[in-house]
């Protein structure tokens, strides 16, 4: 577990695009942090058409209030990550979009060993209820389940 991982370890275990976002939200105020999480949440693409057509591959996280829907597949020896969340819910949206631009392509072992609290390494439990960042924190769980998945199946 990364528990014992100082917060600069943790940041190196993310991978680089990742990470250069999280640089920039550390640089920030708490309310400079929420608009920008809002300018991710209105820039994060709209589902492919064969997950649009299919909810039914998309795994709900049940644990969170918002619907989430979270669909992670290997290809080429990267991950694609496909989040779907309500536009009505623009904190939750933005996270999602971090992180599904942040681990875009990553090597599923990288996947793996990201850290699954995102959200503190972008300082937005400054700036986010504790409720909202349970539910926030769950999604990496999801996501490596789905990439672990998809790794034994191809092997």
């Amino acid at each position: 577990m990364d528990f014992d991982l100082t917060l600069e370890e943790k940041i190196d275990r993310t991978p680089p695009p990742l990470r250069a976002i999280i640089e920039d939200f550390r640089s920030m105020e708490p309310r400079e942090r929420l608009e920008s999480l809002l300018d991710f949440a209105l820039s994060m693409p709209e589902l492919p058409g064969f997950l649009h057509d299919a909810r039914d591959r998309m795994e709900q996280v049940h644990e969170c209030q918002t619907p989430i829907f979270v669909f992670a597949d290997i290809v080429d020896a990267g991950v694609h990550v496909y989040i779907d969340v309500p536009k009505e819910s623009p904190t939750v949206r933005g996270y999602a979009a971090i992180v599904q631009e942040g681990l875009e392509r990553a090597a599923p072992d990288t996947v793996l060993h990201t850290p699954d609290d995102i959200h503190y390494l972008l300082g937005l439990h400054e700036a986010i209820s504790p409720q909202r960042l349970r539910g926030l924190h769950v999604l990496m769980a999801y996501l490596k389940r789905q990439v672990t998945a998809r790794m034994a199946k191809s092997e």
